[in-house]
Formats: structure tokens, C-alpha cells, sequence
């Protein structure tokens, strides 16, 4: 029988708005307590100049290499991470000492699949160092070692999670685990059967670069821009054509890989309102590589608070006799699920239990992967 162990999960995403922190106790396979998590938001002149390396590092060819102002922000990053830790332990009244490990994801600056590149700022080593935990990092370049895209990593997770559904609703069909985030992914659970996971399209990336292009706002807060517009359908039309949309997964995207310029001259609520149904239709299509068709769409990430979003997701799941709840109606929580996820895989690569498997990233043969610093 596996040991339980306490774990923190990091998580700093596509949106790089902040630091989502979580706890879990758990064995690495069925056995998970979800416990307290919190946020640590950056400042937007943090966030911009994290934005404003995204440039330099598309000159890296090596994972190693820190041109420019990265190696400056990946130290002030991990440290940022280490602060987090230490308040968020405090306010639980929690010692470092009686946590096990934090899985630490850093924040994706390039990921080029097709190279087997990907890029996370963030030293484990020194996160260890100013926390006191054993720090698993760097857990998706061991799956492109072995042939993977190096993501959605968190299957894993929902396909724990997945377990706890209830039957009623789930009715012996595929359940869907939707994470809308800066790109959005998906995790197909099917009843039998390892996970089947893969990047769907562009999730909240292009709604925020959109509203804050032409409105200087940073995000479309609840999808109110999107509510007032009218849909564009020459422009859904273009970004559902792109070529991204004939691969069959696994497959992974950079939040660099869809531009706003299929939009044209559209106005404020216009544009965001035909991003949002992109989003969403670009999610939906997911369903066709489900060995049945879904019953449930469970919806986490920043994405499931755009009442657009999920509007249209509603929608079109019940042309199929589906539903979409948000994590919240079955007592998960979206905004600190993928943090738990990194805690949760902390554990599962502590063990050697495999994080990905063919049918997620498309790796040779189900792995495991980290890096494990300060280990006790």
C-alpha cells in the first residue's frame, strides 16, 4: 500500500496572472484530500515583463539557455513562489517540516513540441532551499524524452478525480475534464481505458489579448464585453479551419500559435464574443475522439468563469444529450485544480508512477519524470 503524503502543488499558467497554491494529501492513485488552497497575484509590471521575455525566449534552442532578462525573472519568479509557500503555510498554521513535497510546475515561457523543446522558468533547487520542502520540477521534459509533447500532464489528476463522480451522472459514458485556461485542454476518462488528453484550441489567450489591445483591459470579466457582441462567423470560420484542427491527438499548443489577425477590424464586444465562441467550439470538438459519446463536461480554469463560454459549451453539448457543470457543482474547485494537480503529481513522481501515457502526450510508453531537489 502507498504512503499518503502531504503535498503543496505550484502553478503559475499561460494567463501569468499569478501563483495558484494548493494542498493535497494523497497516495498518487485513487486515495486524495483535497485541502486548503489560496492565490498570490503579480503586479501588472511583473506580469509585463514576464510577457516581455516570452520574445527572448524564442531565440532559445536548448532548455538550459537564459538569454536576456530570463535568468533575472526566473530567480525573482522561484523566489516569488517561495514567499507564497511560506504565507500560504503560515495562515494555515502549518510547518514546513510536515509537508512531504511541493510540486513545483514554474511558468512556460516556449513549448515546441514538434522540436522537444519545452521551457519553464523556475529553480527547483533554490525553491527548496528558501522553503525547506523537497521540491519536485521540470516534469514534462522526461515525456519528450520519450517521444511526448510534453503536455496536459494533469489527465493524471482528473482521471483520480473522475472517480468520485457520481454514477447518475456520469452514466457508464466518457466524462470530459475541461481546463480553460490561457489554451484550453481536455481529459477524456473514459469507463475503461487510460485517459485520453490533448490540447483543444485557444482558451482565454486571445479574449485577453483582444480586450486589452483595444480596451486596455486585462480580461473580459465574466464575459460581460463578450454578452454585448455579435458573433463574427467568417472569423470562427478562419480559426476552425487552421490546420491544428486536423491533427489527431495527442497534440499540444504554444499560446503563441493563434493570433488575433483572424479577427480583423471587429469591434470591442464583437471580437470577444466571437473569441468566446471559438473557445468553446474548438473545446466541443474534443467529443469526436471520446470512444462514446460524453455524457458530462466538467469545467475548471479561469475560462468557466465566462458566462459566454459556457453559454455556448451548454449549448452544444446538448445537441449530444450532454451536460456541462463547472468543478464547483461536484464539490471540486477550478481555480486551484491544476495546483493540486502538481501536488498530486509531485507524489505520483516521487513513486515512479507514470505522469503521462500514450494516449495523453503521445509519449512511447507510459512515464514518469522530475526532477527531485533538497530531498530530506
Amino acid at each position: 500500500m502507498a504512503a499518503i503524503r502531504r503535498a503543496i502543488g505550484l502553478m503559475s499558467g499561460t494567463s501569468m496572472d499569478g501563483i495558484d497554491i494548493a494542498l493535497v494529501e494523497t497516495d498518487g492513485g485513487g486515495d486524495v484530500v483535497r485541502g486548503p488552497s489560496g492565490f498570490t497575484p503579480y503586479e501588472t509590471a511583473f506580469r509585463r515583463r514576464i510577457e516581455a521575455s516570452l520574445s527572448e525566449a524564442k531565440a532559445m534552442h536548448r532548455r538550459d539557455e537564459r538569454p536576456g532578462m530570463l535568468a533575472q525573472i526566473e530567480e525573482e519568479l522561484t523566489r516569488r513562489h517561495g514567499n507564497a509557500v511560506r504565507q500560504f503555510l503560515s495562515g494555515q498554521n502549518i510547518e514546513a517540516k510536515d509537508v512531504d513535497i511541493i510540486g513545483f510546475h514554474g511558468q512556460t515561457v516556449l513549448h515546441r513540441p514538434g522540436e522537444g523543446l519545452t521551457v519553464q522558468l523556475g529553480n527547483g533547487e533554490l525553491l527548496a532551499k528558501v522553503t525547506g520542502i523537497p521540491v519536485v520540477y521540470d516534469m514534462r521534459a522526461n515525456d519528450m524524452v520519450h517521444g511526448g509533447q510534453g503536455a496536459p500532464l494533469v489527465p493524471a489528476y482528473h482521471s483520480a478525480l473522475a472517480r468520485h463522480v457520481p454514477a447518475e451522472l456520469s452514466h457508464g459514458r466518457p466524462v470530459v475534464f475541461v481546463n480553460i485556461g490561457g489554451i484550453s485542454n481536455v481529459t477524456i476518462v473514459p469507463s475503461k481505458g487510460d485517459p485520453i488528453a490533448f490540447d483543444t484550441g485557444p482558451g482565454n489567450t486571445l479574449i485577453d489579448q483582444w480586450v486589452e489591445d483595444r480596451a486596455g483591459i486585462a480580461y473580459d470579466a465574466g464575459g460581460a464585453i463578450a454578452s454585448e457582441g455579435e458573433i463574427v462567423g467568417a472569423a470562427v470560420t478562419r480559426y476552425l479551419t487552421k490546420p491544428f484542427f486536423n491533427l489527431r491527438p495527442p497534440k499540444s499548443l504554444d499560446r503563441n500559435d493563434f493570433t488575433l489577425e483572424e479577427l480583423g477590424n471587429a469591434e470591442l464586444a464583437d471580437g470577444a464574443r466571437t473569441l468566446a465562441r471559438v473557445t468553446a467550439d474548438a473545446i466541443l470538438k474534443a467529443g469526436a475522439y471520446a470512444p462514446e459519446t460524453p455524457s458530462l463536461w466538467i469545467i475548471c480554469g479561469g475560462g468557466r468563469k465566462n458566462a459566454t463560454i459556457l453559454k455556448d459549451l451548454a449549448e452544444g453539448a446538448r445537441l449530444s444529450g450532454a451536460k456541462v457543470v463547472a468543478a464547483e457543482d461536484l464539490g471540486f474547485n477550478g481555480d486551484s485544480m491544476e495546483a493540486e494537480a502538481w501536488a498530486y503529481l509531485a507524489v505520483r513522481a516521487l513513486d515512479g508512477l507514470p505522469l503521462t501515457w500514450p494516449t495523453t502526450t503521445g509519449c512511447k510508453v507510459p512515464v514518469s519524470g522530475g526532477v527531485i531537489a533538497g530531498r530530506r
